[in-house]
């Protein structure tokens, strides 16, 4: 699914949104793994990250020459700062309405917009692929990001007091936030 935009940042500074390519494997691998050093509030661990540039060259063709996925890059000042992604939930009849959303950013950049900007694209791209959900799920405690998403228009609809197990914390519980599109 292709998608670009430019959009202003709170600070005056434009960001690009655009599709990654195969060019951009090694730097939005990079970012992705610096982007999970940060927080705990993601999915995995920087040493869970095991894929190489290749494959990631390969993730993100296949998801610019997709009908239905995408995944977009952030950048600002020529740099990659942040990336966002709709996933099909899955591809049977029953669950081909639902796609999933993620989001992560360089925490240099948090604070610009950034985040609602990718929010927004990945909602656009969503609709743009017929989906009839977008869901996500987020750490109960990160309350920025639960503020973001619901100033976007997602709305809670259940929680899993146990949904992560964190090293630094142990368990963190998950909201599980949706959208209708």
């Amino acid at each position: 699914m292709q998608y670009r935009e430019t959009v202003t940042l709170r600070d005056g500074r434009t960001c690009t949104l655009r599709n990654g390519t195969e060019t951009d494997a090694q730097t939005s691998l990079d970012v992705f793994i610096r982007a999970h050093e940060q927080t705990d509030n993601l999915l995995t661990y920087p040493d869970e990250i095991t894929y190489t540039a290749e494959q990631q060259a390969a993730y993100l063709k296949n998801k610019t020459d997709s009908a239905d996925e995408v995944e977009i890059l952030a950048e600002v000042d020529g740099k990659v700062v942040g990336m966002a992604g709709v996933d099909r939930v899955g591809t049977c009849e029953k669950l081909r309405h639902r796609a999933e959303f993620g989001v992560s950013i360089d925490a240099v950049y948090w604070g610009l917009g950034i985040g609602h900007a990718l929010t927004r694209a990945c909602v656009k791209c969503a609709k743009d692929a017929g989906y009839a959900q977008l869901e996500l799920q987020a750490v109960a405690d990160n309350e920025r990001a639960l503020a973001l998403y619901r100033s976007e228009g997602f709305t809670e609809f259940g929680r899993n007091p146990m949904g992560f197990h964190s090293r630094l914390t142990g368990p963190q519980e998950l909201v599980y936030m949706r959208r209708e599109l």
